[in-house]
């Protein structure tokens, strides 16, 4: 009998449609998985994140055995022993990958003497990304993103985009609705483990939440971890769902008449844009990125992000409960709360990092390394985003609900109850000034900053506040 190929699936390749195995059948090709002890051992995982992938990966594996594959499931001691103990009892003529989604797989992959095929599993392959760059001086998402629009065509009449405009952001910033809470659509409380339950999420998203999503993808409510948002990025990381077929669905909603232009077209930005830019980005400047630390930021990460110390900040400590609880916030709270704050403050980034790749189910690295290192603390020195995403209590009050009934008052600077956004932001200005006062879209606000009357309480007050992050007492 002929010897059989192995198509070996990582975690994050949930799909019969991905790479190597949407050409594989049962008659030729055995499935290899591994369940690696090292790896779930190897961080301080979200109990969330550690029970959806080993949850998905079982299921993953009943579905294909029913479609008649011989799946080997290794449960071993790291993915290296996986391998060695499937070819010691299989002998395949050959283990076959899909690219797999970080370096570090990638290496051991080739050190294994593993074939590797090119991955379907994104919109934009880092080949293709690379021939649009290499036409360019420099480059930013939203010139990526209408380069993806039309040679994908999503929500495009001809040649020009659909509604007239590229981008809708202006009619998608405002403030949290003040209706109450009934009008949002819950998800499921547990997180979808199969493709069949991942693609029952994208219908429950796609008819009862996007329509209201534009509008609102900015607004943070204490009572309320979900608004609008789609909570799909687990099942899009881990391949129970394609970004692809999410993205025909939102358009087919769209051009349907039941989803307004804004709704369709933030989503869809944050699909074929944002995540297909950070993953693009990962590849082209990996792995020198992920040290990166151009602000010279070096305070260690606070006791309050791993539940040492409470706050009495209202909306970190209820975007944290929040994470705790599922794992999972919206990209507002992670940004403009959790990075922010870290950003201000002067949180080592290599640090910062590791704690968000630990604390949510849809994180890898590709994932976190961009959007920390580039986005959330301007580490790279502005590579990834033209300014930092810096922004005192005003903003925050601007855009949720926390505000109301906080120790602190976001209108203050200074004094025991100033709001410790406010204060670090305006430090923050000051600290930096020399980097930021001729960045265009920064200017105005460090000048402001440096015309401050009370420019050294607010220094002294920063440095009080820092000492209390470091001790876990704010």
């Amino acid at each position: 009998m002929a010897k059989r190929e192995t198509v070996w699936v990582f975690g994050d390749q949930l799909n019969r449609a991905i790479g190597a195995l949407a050409t594989a059948a049962p008659a030729t090709h055995r499935v290899l998985l591994v369940t690696a002890a090292s790896k779930i051992a190897s961080r301080p995982w979200h109990p969330a994140r550690v029970a959806l992938i080993t949850r998905a990966i079982a299921d993953f594996v009943a579905d294909l055995r029913a479609d008649g594959f011989e799946v080997d499931h290794q449960l071993a001691p790291s993915f290296r022993a996986g391998v060695e103990a499937h070819r010691a009892a299989h002998s395949p003529s050959r283990i076959v990958v899909t690219e797999p989604n970080s370096l570090s797989a990638r290496r051991l992959v080739a050190d294994l003497g593993c074939d590797s095929v090119r991955s379907n599993q994104f919109l934009c392959h880092p080949d293709d990304f690379q021939s649009w760059a290499s036409t360019r001086k420099s480059f930013r998402m939203e010139d990526f993103y209408r380069w993806q629009r039309r040679r994908l065509g999503y929500l495009m009449d001809g040649d020009e985009p659909a509604g007239g405009e590229w981008n809708y952001d202006e009619q998608n910033r405002e403030r949290p609705p003040k209706d109450g809470h009934g009008r949002w659509p819950t998800p499921a409380n547990a997180w979808a483990t199969t493709r069949k339950a991942a693609l029952e999420r994208l219908e429950f998203f796609v008819t009862r939440a996007l329509p209201m999503f534009g509008p609102h993808e900015d607004a943070m409510l204490a009572k309320n971890w979900h608004l609008a948002h789609s909570v799909l990025s687990p099942y899009l990381n881990l391949g129970l769902l394609l970004p692809g077929e999410v993205c025909d669905r939102v358009e087919k909603e769209f051009r349907a008449g039941r989803v307004p232009i804004n709704s369709a077209e933030g989503f869809i930005r944050q699909v074929i844009g944002w995540r297909e830019y950070v993953w693009n980005l990962y590849w082209r400047w990996m792995p020198d990125y992920a040290s990166l630390n151009a602000l010279d930021a070096d305070l260690d990460l606070p006791p309050l992000f791993t539940g040492a110390a409470q706050t009495s900040m209202r909306c970190v400590g209820g975007v944290l409960r929040d994470l705790q609880t599922r794992g999972w916030v919206h990209h507002i709270p992670r940004l403009m709360v959790l990075g922010n704050l870290a950003l201000i403050a002067g949180v080592d980034p290599q640090q910062f990092t590791r704690w968000m790749w630990d604390s949510f189910v849809d994180s890898a690295e590709w994932v976190m390394v961009p959007n920390v290192i580039g986005m959330s603390l301007h580490a790279d020195g502005g590579k990834m985003a033209s300014k930092p995403y810096a922004a005192g209590g005003a903003y925050i009050d601007r855009m949720s609900d926390y505000c109301a009934g906080c120790a602190f008052d976001r209108s203050k600077r200074v004094g025991e109850d100033a709001c410790p956004f406010t204060t670090l932001y305006w430090d923050f200005l000051l600290r930096h000034a020399d980097r930021f006062v001729k960045n265009p879209r920064m200017s105005t606000q460090v000048r402001s900053a440096q015309k401050l009357r009370d420019a050294k309480a607010v220094r002294e007050r920063a440095r009080e506040v820092v000492a209390r992050l470091r001790l876990g007492q704010l």
